[in-house]
C-alpha cells in the first residue's frame, strides 16, 4: 500500500509541470542574443515579484516596446524545435515570453531554462513539444489548453455571448503553412484537432455590446480579437492596459512593425467594418 501511494505521488509530480532536464540543449532554437535578453529582464524585473501577476504582465511587456515585428519565427520544420527569440516578436510570440518571463519572476526563478520550461509549457497542447501539431496554432485552444493547466482563466468570457464556429482553414490552406506545404501528411491530423475544437462553444464578447465588455475587461488581461473569417478564430492578440477608465492595446502589430501601444483605445479595433468580430479574454493566474 505504501508503496502504490508513493508511486502515485511520484506519478503526480512528474505530470504537474514540465521538467528543465527534459529539454535538451539540441531541441531548442535560440541566439546568444535571446539567452542574455531573457536572463536581463528575470534579473530586472526580480524585484518586481510580489506584484500581482497582471501588472507584472504589463510592466514586462512595456519594456519590449519597440520591438521588431517579425511573422513566422516559429517555423522550423516538423521536428518541431523550441524556439527562443525575444529580439524579433509577432503578436502571439509577444503574449507567450511576456507570459512565460512573468510567471518565471513569480516563481523566484532567474535561470534562462526555467524561463524555458514555462514557454514550453504555455505553447504547446498539455505543455508537451510533440512535433508541428503538437504546438497551439489556434489561440481560441491556447486559452482553453493554457486555463487547463492553470495558467490563464478564461471563464470571464461567459458573461459574453455564445456562437458555434467552425474552425478549419489551416487545414484548408496549406499551402499558408510552410510545414503543412512541406508535409501534406500532417494536415489530416491538423484537420482532426480543428474538428476537435470546433464541438466547444465558442464564449466572446461581441463588439455590438461595449458597455458588457468593459464591465468584464482588466488591466492585464490578455486578449483576442475574435475574427469574422471563414475558419478562423483569432485575427489578433495583445496584453490590455487600462488608463482611467479607458483600455488600451500593448501588442506586436504587423502594421506598427515594432511592439507597441495602441493609440486609440480597444473600440478602435472593434469598428463596424473591421473583420475583428469582439474579443476573447485570458486572464493570467498565478
Amino acid at each position: 500500500m505504501k508503496r502504490a501511494i508513493f508511486v502515485l505521488l511520484l506519478l503526480i509530480t512528474c505530470l504537474s509541470k514540465i521538467s528543465v532536464s527534459q529539454i535538451s540543449t539540441d531541441s531548442i532554437l535560440y541566439k546568444p542574443e535571446d539567452k542574455k535578453i531573457v536572463e536581463e529582464k528575470l534579473q530586472l524585473f526580480s524585484k518586481n515579484a510580489a506584484l500581482p501577476i497582471n501588472e507584472l504582465i504589463v510592466e514586462i511587456g512595456k519594456s519590449f516596446l519597440g520591438t521588431p515585428y517579425v511573422s513566422a519565427t516559429l517555423e522550423n520544420g516538423a521536428e518541431e524545435k523550441l524556439v527562443i527569440n525575444l529580439r524579433e516578436l509577432d503578436c502571439t510570440t509577444f503574449v507567450e515570453n511576456v507570459l512565460a518571463l512573468s510567471r518565471a519572476v513569480k516563481s523566484g526563478k532567474s535561470d534562462f531554462y526555467s524561463f524555458v520550461s514555462e514557454l514550453q509549457r504555455i505553447r504547446y497542447r498539455n505543455g508537451i513539444r510533440n512535433g508541428y501539431p503538437s504546438r497551439l496554432h489556434y489561440f481560441s485552444e491556447w486559452i482553453r489548453d493554457n486555463q487547463k493547466k492553470g495558467i490563464v482563466d478564461g471563464s470571464p468570457n461567459k458573461n459574453g455571448q455564445k456562437i458555434d464556429k467552425l474552425i478549419n482553414f489551416m487545414s484548408t490552406h496549406p499551402a499558408d503553412y510552410p510545414v503543412l506545404k512541406a508535409h501534406p501528411e500532417l494536415i489530416p491530423l491538423i484537420s482532426r484537432q480543428e474538428s476537435e475544437l470546433s464541438k466547444y462553444d465558442f464564449w466572446y464578447f461581441p463588439k455590438s455590446d461595449f458597455v458588457n465588455l468593459y464591465k468584464n475587461l482588466k488591466h492585464g488581461d490578455i486578449i483576442a480579437l475574435t475574427s469574422t473569417i471563414d475558419g478562423v478564430d483569432i485575427n489578433h492578440v495583445g496584453i490590455i492596459i487600462k488608463k482611467g477608465t479607458e483600455f488600451y492595446l500593448l501588442h506586436a502589430p504587423l502594421s506598427g512593425k515594432k511592439v507597441l501601444i495602441s493609440d486609440g483605445p480597444i473600440t478602435d479595433f472593434l469598428k463596424p467594418a473591421s473583420k475583428n468580430s469582439g474579443i476573447m479574454i485570458a486572464r493570467p493566474i498565478f
